[in-house]
């Protein structure tokens, strides 16, 4: 079973998670698993106005938010995902963002980015020098309460914040030159692997 996508048109941020969990698809509706607290997180770090559950992730688009994963088949463990699974996804995600046109992409998880680009990427979260059809790029630590990395809601929510700072910065009018910032970024294009990537050495907003 496949969960659908939450999509708009130009939304702020583009969120990609890894796959859904057979949780998710079984309830069709994304990030469903017990305890998961990544609709918290979006509302603790000013993303969402209201307090969400994963029964309102029909709701994001509302919100300027979007929502879908790399590989669209549901596993227990997303070390059941094979090779396959990952190359139709970045084909697919490719498209979708060069349709939809988020201003920010936003990985959920290291895994998810290098999934997508390739093994060597900078580690880690935070903003990210590549770019998906214009979309600037973003990581947000995994919300799951099995990253051990950043184990605990604060921790996780750090990065959530970071996020929302980072979209309304690139969002915001360049009031010297009289035009959108994302508009002053100079791009060369490359190719990796079957995704269309383009690649930015514009700063990074902090």
């Amino acid at each position: 079973m496949r969960l659908p996508a939450r999509l708009s048109p130009k939304p702020r941020i583009l969120f990609v998670g890894i796959n859904p969990s057979l949780t998710s698809a079984r309830v069709g509706h994304h990030f469903a698993g017990p305890g998961n607290p990544f609709y918290r997180l979006l509302h603790a770090a000013g993303l969402v106005p209201e307090p969400l559950t994963f029964v309102d992730d029909v709701r994001l688009p509302e919100f300027g938010l979007a929502l879908t994963n790399l590989a669209e088949r549901a596993t227990r463990e997303a070390a059941e995902l094979t090779a396959a699974d990952y190359a139709r996804g970045r084909e697919r995600l490719a498209r979708m963002i060069a349709r939809i046109k988020p201003a920010v992409v936003a990985f959920v998880g290291g895994t998810a980015y290098r999934r997508f680009f390739g093994r060597s990427v900078s580690a880690g979260p935070g903003a990210k020098p590549e770019r998906i059809a214009g979309a600037a790029v973003f990581v947000v630590p995994n919300p799951s309460g099995h990253n051990a990395a950043y184990p605990g809601f604060k921790d996780k929510l750090v990065w959530y914040r970071r996020l929302r700072r980072y979209v309304e910065q690139i969002r915001q009018p360049d009031h010297r030159r009289g035009m959108p910032a994302r508009s002053r970024i100079v791009c060369r294009t490359v190719s990796m692997g079957p995704s269309p990537l383009t690649v930015s050495s514009n700063p990074r907003p902090r």
